[in-house]
């Protein structure tokens, strides 16, 4: 009896979940999220999951994705086009739910129409299979293929809550996929585009999207990065770690989601040399951090990629004794600002050394 009523409960539990997490069709868009200025939307579409970044750096394919040896973290076969673009900006990415009985195609058609009205060129366009990897896996999924979705953002890069109507246009498998890159030449340089359309396949938490057409469109556009974080040298360096025992850095640089340090992070590194270099029996933890951007294990795995590249460069072209260094991540767990705006998230993205001894 008693397991018949834990069954019960549960049941009951899980259906007051999966009602509270369902999908819903909706009549206006997420909050906070509005049309990048370069293309429209579809006429009776809504935006469901939205993301901009005042600067990030973006990789468009201009080939078939080809399958790799390498597995990603996901247990996925790694997929990689032959040909690339890798371009740096201010970066959009819109997921719109269109209306019902829009095709995949006809979407991408409307979207081709609007880039090239606006004198672009469409550089690669695919469908289905003929893009490469899995056509029927969005962001999610793992033991199997990458999917063309996860060559731009994986579900733990999503923002979008569980069940959520951004994470069942992004998550969920999906049929009749169509996609295209392009560029659109403006003032300041080319921006960039890609336009991947698709049906949402599901009957369960997202059925009320099933086989309704979504778009996610990725915009890049040319803008400068901007330098407001200036080099610490290793006077300024001392003080702050003598006051307060550590010292933020932002002069060390790594593009996004990746753990490879930047050229540009050298006279960052050089700095933290000097201050080892004037004290011999200086030991100190390098702590890597991150915004809150992506899954939180993820981003604590990350942190400590980057810590670990940064103890390595220093031992490896600053003949630091790695005994001297230990490293560290954190990920999202100690900001130093709000996340909620990018100028926060700035801030956040950011390597720590910390006094040892």
């Amino acid at each position: 009896m008693l397991g018949r009523i834990l069954l019960i409960g549960s049941l009951c539990l899980f259906g007051a979940t999966a009602a509270r997490a369902d999908a819903t069709i909706p009549t206006k868009d997420i909050a906070g999220a509005r049309d990048n200025p370069l293309l429209k939307r579809y006429e009776g579409s809504f935006i469901v999951s939205y993301e901009r970044l005042a600067f990030s750096d973006f990789k468009l394919p201009t080939a078939k994705l080809e399958r790799t040896d390498t597995i990603d973290r996901s247990n996925n076969y790694v997929f990689k086009p032959k040909t690339e673009l890798e371009v740096e900006g201010a970066r959009t990415r819109i997921a719109y739910l269109l209306p019902a009985g829009r095709s995949p195609l006809e979407v991408l058609r409307n979207y081709q129409d609007d880039v090239q009205a606006a004198g672009g060129e469409i550089l690669f366009s695919c469908k289905g299979e003929e893009c490469g990897g899995d056509p029927t896996r969005s962001s999610s999924g793992g033991g199997g293929e990458m999917s063309l979705m996860m060559y731009f953002v994986t579900e733990a890069q999503l923002k979008d809550a569980p069940f959520s109507n951004g994470s069942c246009a992004l998550t969920s498998r999906i049929g009749d996929q169509r996609f295209f890159s392009a560029k659109i030449p403006q003032a300041g340089g080319d921006a960039y585009v890609t336009v991947q359309t698709f049906q949402v396949k599901d009957d369960l938490y997202c059925k009320a999207f099933h086989e309704r057409t979504v778009a996610l469109v990725h915009i890049v556009e040319p803008k400068p990065r901007e330098q407001k974080m200036v080099l610490v040298k290793a006077d300024d360096m001392a003080k702050s770690i003598n006051a307060t025992g550590r010292v933020a850095l932002y002069g060390i640089y790594f593009d996004t989601d990746k753990a490879e340090l930047k050229p540009a992070s050298n006279p960052t590194l050089a700095e933290i040399a000097d201050l080892l270099g004037r004290d011999p029996k200086l030991a100190v933890l390098i702590v890597g951090h991150t915004d809150n951007q992506g899954a939180y294990d993820y981003n604590i795995d990350l942190s400590r990629r980057r810590a670990d590249a940064v103890v390595k460069a220093l031992a490896a072209n600053f003949r630091i004794d790695p005994k001297r260094l230990r490293a560290a991540g954190v990920g999202m767990a100690a900001p130093a600002a709000s996340n909620d705006a990018e100028d926060g998230r700035a801030k956040n993205r950011r390597v720590e050394v910390v006094k040892l001894n």
